[in-house]
């Protein structure tokens, strides 16, 4: 059974602000991400940006064959949203931007605005499948590309882009919370027994200190001795495959020429320890080829694929 996340930069029909200026464009771009699902050929697949409910239609028809699929129904101001592509019908566990009860709103720039909920909806869903009942949350996470105001992506000073980068990050903390509640109702203790997946753009590397928070503390992590050592907290935690994936391998964006691996699939217990094979991009194809990424997501308007190479995980029934 193959796993995997991605985001699929800004999927919409052409004619809009944020999409293909013409259908030949969009058409290209369809065919150049439909080409990887199918070479994929994904179990499930969590995916991120999709901007239009329609232009995801279209994806799913130039792939071709049967899929169930699922969008959030919360997606942020510029449109965009989660969703899941799956082989096997889909229960909606969740569909949710709210903060844990516990967590105050956070300040979102200079005025003193807050936020009191996710950019976009966190969504939770479960499927059938051979080895049981697999249950799956897809989240897109804050960016840690700035806009500041008045739609710039350039700050005036650097004490701006200081400032503009904490708002993010507290933001980006607070849904990373949301997340690992939500993870942990999938969860319910039982992660020995039960497979749950959490598959996202989580918009930081693994040693971050927002993806740590849904990971857990170091020292269980399948290339250390302690992951073998049975743990009273193991049905709670979750596991990240990037020690899966080949070191050359382990990106999934560029930016200003720097390879991240900031797109994310991790696992419960039981699922961590039937992993057989993860990386990027495609199977057996090597490192993906990418396009290295600046400041402004506007310059790849109508650029075919993705900027984001697809993470996936291969698991024993």
């Amino acid at each position: 059974m193959l796993l995997g996340t991605w985001n699929l930069e800004n999927l919409y029909r052409p004619g809009g602000p944020f999409g293909p200026e013409d259908k030949p464009s969009y058409e290209t771009k369809l065919a150049a991400l439909a080409a990887v699902i199918t070479e994929l050929d994904p179990a499930l697949l969590g995916v991120q940006e999709v901007g239009e409910p329609a232009a995801f239609a279209d994806l799913v028809a130039t792939v071709g064959g049967d899929w169930h699929t699922v969008l959030s129904k919360h997606p942020d101001p510029r449109g965009i949203r989660v969703g899941v592509l799956s082989r096997t019908p889909l229960r909606v566990l969740a569909d949710t931007k709210a903060f844990s009860a516990r967590l105050r709103p956070v300040q979102g720039d200079d005025r003193g605005a807050t936020a009191g909920t996710a950019g976009r909806g966190l969504l939770a869903v479960e499927t059938d499948g051979d080895a049981g009942t697999l249950r799956v949350a897809v989240a897109h996470l804050k960016s840690g590309l700035l806009t500041y105001p008045n739609g710039r992506f350039r700050p005036r000073d650097e004490g701006e882009r200081a400032r503009f980068a904490a708002y993010a990050l507290f933001r980006r903390a607070a849904e990373a919370a949301a997340l690992r509640e939500l993870a942990g109702k999938l969860l319910a203790g039982d992660g020995r027994v039960r497979d749950v997946a959490v598959l996202g753009d989580l918009n930081d590397g693994e040693e971050a200190v927002t993806t740590r928070m849904l990971l857990g503390p170091p020292g269980s992590e399948p290339t250390t001795a302690g992951f073998d050592r049975p743990d009273r907290h193991d049905g709670e935690r979750l596991w990240s495959v990037a020690g899966h994936i080949p070191a050359d391998e382990r990106f999934s964006r560029v930016r200003a020429g720097r390879r991240e691996l900031i797109d994310h699939v991790l696992l419960s217990r039981r699922l961590i320890r039937r992993v057989t094979a993860a990386g990027t991009g495609l199977p057996a194809a090597g490192p993906p080829r990418l396009p290295s990424v600046g400041e402004d997501p506007t310059r790849r308007r109508g650029a075919p694929g993705s900027d984001h190479a697809p993470v996936w995980v291969r698991v024993d029934d």
